[in-house]
């Protein structure tokens, strides 16, 4: 599985040949599962999932060309067969992972046996979005205000370290984005971060992205991405 990190979806370009390059086809050519999951525990979220699969989002992810495009929703998944969706995702190009809600999309990614599937599936690639790429590091940098939006009797754990590990690495996303949600997402608060959990921390704004490839990490921007070392 390769991975394609975004802040803000397939936001510019560069972002855009960059998927193009991991999919090693053009778009229009390749076939896509979008996972919304993430959006579940906020206000408005049907509204907002269906402005993603149309394409009228301001998160450029769907819309963008895809041969074909289905749906793949892991809270669904433990009351089903596995024959019923793994082979759907067996054959799908790219996985679109949207953003929201970390510890909620974590926990069902885990649920659902995602977790253990996708890291064998090597021709994917899976583009995250905001929180759908924050989920694949170690560690949550939202944990705090996902535990704040979810019911007090919640199964779901929000620990700062329970991210699903798919790589080596932890973020954060929308620097400098000017919406007041989020205004704790800043440099000064990536690079504390970095030092509190150890270990190595992109920082990018709604023009970047990472490309991931075994160990090999590369910046795909138009705009501004920083990295934070857990020694500062």
């Amino acid at each position: 599985m390769k991975l394609l990190l975004t802040s803000n979806g397939i936001s510019n370009p560069t972002i855009r040949a960059g998927l193009v390059d991991m999919l090693g086809k053009p778009i229009e050519e390749s076939s896509a599962l979008l996972v919304a999951s993430g959006m579940h525990p906020f206000p408005g979220a049907g509204t907002r999932v269906v402005d993603v699969v149309r394409g009228t989002s301001s998160n450029q992810l769907c819309g963008i060309g895809w041969r074909s495009l289905g749906l793949l929703e892991p809270t669904a998944l433990p009351s089903v067969r596995r024959d019923s969706w793994v082979p759907a995702l067996e054959e799908a190009d790219a996985l679109l992972v949207y953003g929201g809600h970390v510890a909620f999309l974590a926990y069902w990614m885990r649920r659902s046996g995602m977790v253990e599937l996708l890291p064998r599936l090597e021709h994917l690639v899976y583009v995250g979005v905001s929180a759908g790429a924050i989920v694949t590091t170690p560690f949550n940098c939202d944990a705090e205000s996902n535990a704040a939006s979810l019911p007090e009797e919640s199964e779901i754990p929000t620990a700062t370290d329970g991210g699903l590990g798919f790589v080596d690495f932890t973020l954060w996303v929308h620097i400098g984005n000017p919406n007041p949600i989020f205004e704790d997402h800043t440099l000064e608060n990536a690079a504390q971060f970095a030092l509190e959990v150890g270990m190595r921390t992109y920082a990018l704004d709604d023009a970047s992205a990472l490309a991931v490839d075994g160990t090999d990490v590369t910046v795909l921007s138009e705009g501004r991405c920083e990295v934070f070392e857990p020694a500062g």
